[in-house]
């Protein structure tokens, strides 16, 4: 690991102008992705920013109809809040869901959602609930957000505040993950919308998450019928491709998650 300075600021204000100090800077919010890069020295910032004792960005709240959560905020705080278990079950349950204990209680909704892995967790849940990230700048619709592999559409020195999920008719998330990691070979989140419109998004199976916009035809054409979507034949053109799953593997997966959350979505009372 390279030498570095390590900043803890106490307000945004102050996290901003650190960044600024070096076009080198990086914020440190859970750190379970970026430590770990930077012991193998695939990153090596000059100041590590450390986002923790910035108390605006942490804690959840309802705000008419939307559930706005702070970048901060700790997967396990998610899972055990009664705010997302009441206005948004399935988000608690992904939480509930991502890792380990020791990366649940460490890792945060903003760290999760700028780093974009491919087989994250959160970014299926911000298609799907059609989220809004807010940053020290602007508003990024979700449908923006995931640009590439570990990219995104934030610029240099942008920081999430905060993201908020509008508050769905139902939604369900179910994923399919790698035993060790607990990260998902494929995940998908359904939600139908407050107009009872469906969203389908699927993390795991490509580069970065994506809406399943031939799952969201057959519920508008069909409603919620797991069956036409298990028999849903995918491309495996651009799936991921690696040691734990082929692409052809991962296309099968799709439909039949994509099944499996649908099939949730007609069990959730709402």
């Amino acid at each position: 690991m390279h030498q570095f300075s390590y900043v803890r600021p106490t307000s945004l204000e102050e996290a901003l102008r650190a960044l600024q100090h070096s076009p080198e800077a990086l914020p440190l919010a859970g750190g379970m992705s970026l430590l770990s890069a930077m012991k193998l020295r695939l990153a090596a910032p000059t100041h590590l920013v450390d986002l923790a004792g910035v108390p605006q960005l942490c804690g959840v709240r309802e705000e008419g109809s939307s559930l706005v959560v702070g970048a901060m905020t700790r997967h396990a705080e998610v899972a055990a809040s009664p705010i997302v278990k009441r206005c948004i079950p399935a988000l608690a349950a992904l939480a509930a869901g991502i890792g380990d204990r020791q990366v649940r209680n460490r890792g945060t909704i903003a760290g999760s959602i700028a780093n974009a892995d491919p087989a994250a967790d959160y970014p299926s849940a911000v298609l799907g609930l059609n989220a809004t990230i807010v940053t020290s700048r602007r508003e990024i619709a979700g449908d923006d957000f995931f640009t590439g592999l570990f990219e995104t559409a934030l610029a240099p020195g942008e920081l999430i505040t905060a993201v908020r999920f509008p508050i769905p008719q139902k939604a369900a998330y179910v994923k399919f993950h790698q035993p060790a990691s607990r990260f998902a070979l494929v995940g998908v989140f359904a939600a139908i919308d407050r107009k009872g419109a469906p969203r389908i998004a699927v993390t795991g199976a490509k580069a970065f998450a994506f809406r399943a916009l031939e799952v969201e035809e057959i519920i508008r054409q069909h409603g919620l019928a797991p069956d036409a979507v298990l028999g849903l034949q995918l491309s495996a053109q651009d799936m991921n491709h690696d040691l734990h799953a082929d692409a052809e593997y991962r296309a099968h997966l799709v439909a039949v998650i994509a099944s499996r959350a649908v099939d949730c979505l007609l069990r959730v009372e709402r």
